[in-house]
């Protein structure tokens, strides 16, 4: 054990596992915590069931990180999805894995995932500081101290692991980059990513709450699609959200001021031809029925009027006189249901945080500084990001852990 002194700023995931990492390391270490909670925003991610990683092997999990990917490679390989998995049952949390290898607590509970990252990374040697962290010092550019809004605390090393700006509530504030800038780092725009979008068309509220499964969404921009994938939305008061949402989100640059265009094809599984089939199949068995109820067997029942408005057709005919051109404006509706992207919900609504601090300035076998001895990175502070589905957690787990052992 070396006779150092290292500062953790962040009680997140990925400070409570740099804690971890360095405690059995270093003589002291320091965690700087501004709440009174500890890891608040693992407290509520996954709708408070917490994702904690996933499953995927090495390759695959790399293809779900959409910036920066080949930075991950040395922290993946120090402390991957299984080395979680291990820690958390070393912790007294058993773990599932569900639809997609995601991985969840077998309580469903995220506090439990809490107090195990908490309970990894306490010891005699550890103290947690309830104290909002204001500027790191140096000189002769290494790392000093860290400046408090209660004092001052000596240190041989920092490791910030202060988040993005996403729930800031939960402590990301964006403090971080704040901390980096001034030391000279490059700071990526942070932008919001894994986020809901809102949307032009006012139909879209009347569908509040409408969950869709097993459609096909795309989005494009300038006529090129952008970004395809298959799975759930969901609709909402401001747009759409939902699982296909929010990967999009991560792929979408400027939005309100660049165009997207989304479609939703609601019947992936049947081309044109065999949706119009399967629509006159309905009719045929529908009688004399208006065509506003004869497509509750296609259809859920809120979107019915909303896909008739737009498909340019009287509600109220007769299915025994819908005629072929207006069956097949309806076949095409479903196929191609269009939204026009105006923008995203805020910030801090987003899940995380794209952009950060400049994967170029970090030693990515190290997580530290390549402009400040003794400064490391840990976690959502930098230009590191990925789809849903574990990825992002696991990102703060392994750039956390990594940086620990070399702190």
């Amino acid at each position: 054990m070396e006779d150092r002194h290292v500062a953790v700023i962040g009680a997140g995931a990925a400070g409570l596992v740099a804690a971890y990492a360095l405690k059995d390391r270093v003589a002291k270490v320091t965690i700087i915590e501004r709440n009174s909670l500890p890891a608040r925003k693992v407290r509520i991610t996954g709708k408070g069931r917490c994702n904690i990683t996933n499953i995927a092997d090495t390759e695959e999990f790399m293809d779900n990180i959409t910036r920066n990917k080949r930075f991950m490679y040395s922290a993946f390989s120090k402390f991957s999805n299984y080395d979680v998995m291990a820690l958390m049952e070393d912790m007294g949390v058993a773990t599932k894995v569900e639809r997609g290898g995601r991985v969840f607590p077998a309580s469903d509970s995220a506090k439990d995932v809490a107090d195990a990252l908490v309970k990894a990374a306490s010891g005699d040697n550890v103290k947690f500081v309830t104290e909002r962290a204001i500027e790191i010092e140096l000189f002769n550019g290494q790392v000093t101290a860290v400046k408090t809004d209660k004092g001052r605390i000596e240190c041989d090393s920092v490791i910030l692991a202060t988040g993005g700006k996403s729930y800031p509530l939960t402590g990301s504030d964006g403090s971080g980059y704040r901390f980096a800038k001034k030391l000279g780092h490059t700071i990526i725009q942070p932008k919001p990513s894994l986020i809901p979008l809102v949307t032009k068309e006012k139909w879209v509220s009347e569908l509040m709450g409408l969950s869709l499964k097993n459609i096909a969404f795309s989005v494009f921009s300038d006529g090129k699609k952008v970004y395809s994938d298959f799975g759930e939305m969901l609709f909402t008061h401001f747009g759409i959200s939902g699982p296909v949402v929010l990967s999009a989100s991560a792929h979408l640059e400027d939005v309100g001021e660049k165009e997207y265009y989304a479609e939703i094809d609601l019947k992936p599984a049947l081309d044109e031809k065999q949706l119009d089939s399967r629509i006159l199949r309905d009719f045929e068995g529908a009688g004399k029925k208006h065509l506003i109820n004869a497509l509750d067997k296609l259809l859920p029942k809120a979107l019915i009027p909303v896909i008739i408005e737009l498909s340019d057709v009287p509600a109220h005919t007769e299915v025994t006189s819908v005629t072929r051109e207006q069956r097949l404006r309806l076949g095409q509706t479903i196929k191609k249901l269009g939204l026009k992207i105006t923008g995203t919900r805020p910030i801090e609504e987003a899940i995380v945080t794209k952009g950060g601090i400049s994967c170029s300035e970090i030693n990515p076998s190290t997580m530290e500084s390549k402009i400040v001895k003794g400064l490391y990175f840990a976690g959502e502070v930098i230009d590191v990001d990925a789809y849903t589905g574990g990825f992002n957690l696991q990102i703060a787990f392994s750039t956390g852990y990594l940086a620990g052992i070399n702190a």
